[in-house]
């Protein structure tokens, strides 16, 4: 009587560890730049800090987008005319809630015109304001673009905003935003991708330990 044939032995798969090893070095590439965009925007909060501290006022940039080097400098505008008011939620310079009115004003025949934060509201009825000179600090306008956008290269340049320093009657002063107020969450994501990197390496190699045990 013949004996049965031993088994053949397992071997580590060539194929899917290839693919795992290719997804793995992804996540690391990307935890590995997200350290380069923090790097990036430390230099460009504190940019945005010397900008603050200038007191001499710049020319209010005519089209977007707008460059680093102007963002929170002072600067002036003449209103002609507000096309239309854009209402959002926001605080004053003491902390306090409240509606954001933003105009959009025509500056001239031609151009997008410019977006004036002119004050904080307690409801949505926009003020009985209708132009004027007005000077302020630029900051980044209230719509950008998302990530994705610009990723797949659609993203539209973003308009910057002028928030007055002093408000126009019946509103209360908004509140200035500083270069501490950009977003710097990019430790936070090296960290979850490196993280993402060694846990599918741990339960690739629990996985396949386990197929190869007799």
């Amino acid at each position: 009587m013949t004996e049965p044939a031993a088994a053949a032995p397992r071997r580590w798969p060539i194929v899917p560890t290839i693919v795992v090893l290719c997804a793995v070095a992804v996540m690391i590439a990307l935890g590995v730049w997200q350290l380069q965009r923090k790097t990036e925007k430390e230099a460009l909060i504190a940019l945005y800090e010397r900008n603050r501290a200038m007191s001499s006022l710049v020319t209010y940039p005519k089209l977007p987008p707008v460059a680093d080097a102007m963002l929170f400098r002072k600067s002036s505008v003449v209103c002609l005319e507000v096309v239309k008011w854009d209402q959002r939620g926001g605080n004053d310079r003491k902390g306090r809630s409240g509606i954001r009115m933003i105009a959009d004003c025509r500056t001239g025949a031609e151009g997008p015109g410019v977006l004036v934060d002119v004050g904080i509201g307690d409801d949505f009825t926009p003020p009985p304001w209708t132009g004027g000179t007005v000077q302020g600090t630029i900051v980044p306008g209230p719509e950008q673009p998302s990530m994705i956008a610009r990723l797949t290269g659609k993203a539209v340049p973003a308009r910057a905003m002028l928030v007055a320093d002093e408000p126009v009657a019946g509103l209360r002063a908004s509140a200035v935003p500083t270069g501490a107020d950009v977003p710097n969450n990019h430790l936070a994501y090296a960290f979850q991708w490196f993280f993402f990197a060694i846990v599918a390496l741990i339960i690739y190699t629990l996985a396949v330990r386990r197929r190869l045990q007799p």
